[in-house]
């Protein structure tokens, strides 16, 4: 495993079987956050990153693939396992095809369950992964420094970089012309546990106009998404 731990929703309203998981998961040294019904998974998943949801089907009030459902119409590509005492093929088919990425049946060997995890997190971080740019990066005429933390303007003015700055920074122009959604600024630039608002990354993205653009009123690089969230644009 990483060095930096990874993060898992675990949703299951079995209350012994939810501390049993818990407990064996946080022995693998992942951080796990649980949720015993649909509604505390998603509201969950509006506040914090994670690395896999576990998600069993049979919930109260809403079940498990409403809650994928949700999920996946929020544009949120977390990986899915579903755990289910459900072990007809056409219940693993449906969970499928609303959006989970494997499916494990009660009862399942421990051993087996952890070995899917792993294998569905490290696939999902080798997607996200994009080539990294360097120390330094040009854009119409503006500088930055990344390891310095420094940049110069179009206009020549050169300005200090918060740590956060920078970080934002390079990570939408290693993205740059796709969204990049709040859940993974969240992940990369404020890490696990820590949830700014929206109003605060656009905060961020407003300094970035105000720094770099010709006319901040009409942005040519950077731009909020609505809803889903922020693009370093560069054509």
């Amino acid at each position: 495993m990483s060095e930096s731990k990874a993060s898992i929703l675990l949703v299951e309203d079995e209350e012994h079987l939810l501390e049993a998981l818990k407990l064996n998961l946080e022995l693998e040294g992942y951080a796990v956050t649980t949720a015993m019904d649909g509604a505390t998974a998603i509201k969950a998943i509006e506040q914090e990153y994670f690395d896999l949801i576990i998600m069993d089907v049979m919930l109260p009030e809403m079940d498990g693939i409403s809650v994928i459902e949700s999920i996946r119409l929020r544009k949120n590509e977390v990986p899915v396992l579903i755990l289910s005492a459900k072990n007809a093929s056409a219940d693993r088919v449906l969970g499928l095809k609303k959006g989970a990425d494997d499916y494990l049946t009660k009862p399942f060997d421990l051993e087996e369950l952890l070995l899917r995890i792993e294998k569905l997190i490290d696939k999902n971080k080798k997607i996200q992964e994009k080539d990294t740019i360097g120390d330094t990066y040009e854009f119409g005429n503006n500088r930055i420094d990344f390891k310095a933390q420094t940049a110069v303007n179009y206009k020549g003015e050169q300005m200090e970089l918060s740590k956060k700055e920078s970080m934002l920074l390079q990570l939408l122009i290693e993205n740059k012309n796709e969204v990049v959604t709040r859940e993974k600024i969240l992940q990369a630039v404020w890490g696990y546990n820590v949830y700014p608002t929206t109003r605060t990354i656009d905060n961020f993205i407003l300094s970035f106009r105000k720094y770099f653009e010709k006319d901040s009123r009409n942005p040519h690089y950077f731009h909020s998404v609505r809803g889903v969230g922020y693009r370093f644009l560069e054509n």
